[in-house]
């Protein structure tokens, strides 16, 4: 591994063996949100999530500050995003004929970000609760429109801790979310949560993705990569609300009482270069 400097900032932990440029990063400086840079996602599978909201990231001492709270009788949480796909239309009813259509795709809006290739990396210290979990990944804006990822992009599970201290699996998913999905996971380790920062990369290549924590390889795969562009998230979700009751479990309860943050020092994506 091989260190990049960034002024006033921790330096990044990069692969050895190539050569990179800085072409896109959120350092988090200031006291607010760049939304040039970042959207909230509030809707999954087409419609209004109610675990999700745009009021859960706070900007402070250079760090984006996730939280888990209360609101209108809900525990919540916030997921940041630098495109959209069809998760973040509502779905809308299409007359057609004499029949109504569920058409899931609407007009989208316009990607803030979106990369190909190159290596993506967080510097972020988990949550310290159960009852919520963080992710640090990539989505593709039209995933699942085919079955093959060159064409229609693939999800990446850079980072997701499901429990403090757990680093899960890293994943990818491609074929959609529906009976076409496949999944490929590799690596998963634990790492300290009481105050430590951790990194988290992807170096995602014409050919392979290759994980790392902390500057050392978890994990590669070298089948269903996407060849688009695809776009960052950085996300928590309140545990309980993918069951069937839809309901925070007691964790997520006592951790949104408990003050608990998932922080996040920087994003960053490079370019490989010769």
């Amino acid at each position: 591994m091989k260190y990049y400097e960034v002024k006033d900032h921790a330096p990044s932990i990069l692969p050895d063996g190539y050569n990179f440029e800085l072409v896109w990063s959120d350092e988090f400086d200031g006291d607010m949100l760049d939304t040039t840079k970042w959207d909230y996602r509030l809707c999954m599978m087409g419609k209004r999530h109610q675990a999700w909201t745009d009021k859960g990231v706070k900007v402070e001492n250079g760090c984006a500050i996730f939280s888990i709270f209360e609101e209108n009788g809900e525990i919540v949480s916030s997921q940041l995003q630098t495109g959209y796909n069809f998760m973040d239309e509502p779905v809308k009813p299409t007359k057609f004929g004499n029949s109504f259509l569920q058409w899931p795709i609407g007009k989208l809006k316009e990607n803030k970000y979106t990369h190909k290739y190159g290596y993506y990396e967080c510097r972020c210290r988990l949550q310290k609760q159960k009852g919520w979990w963080s992710a640090f990944w990539l989505q593709s804006p039209n995933i699942g429109s085919t079955l093959d990822p060159k064409m229609s992009g693939s999800e990446v599970d850079i980072m997701e801790s499901f429990y403090p201290g757990d680093v899960h699996p890293h994943n990818v998913f491609t074929g959609g979310y529906g009976q076409d999905m496949q999944r490929i996971k590799v690596g998963g380790m634990e790492v300290e949560v009481n105050d430590e920062f951790h990194t988290f990369g992807l170096l995602w290549t014409e050919n392979e993705y290759i994980f790392y924590v902390d500057g050392v390889e978890d994990g590669r795969v070298d089948k269903n990569v996407s060849a688009v562009p695809q776009f960052i998230l950085i996300s928590t979700e309140t545990q309980g609300y993918r069951h069937e009751r839809h309901r925070p479990t007691e964790e997520a309860i006592a951790a949104s009482k408990s003050g608990d943050t998932f922080l996040v020092d920087y994003v960053r994506v490079f370019d490989i270069v010769k």
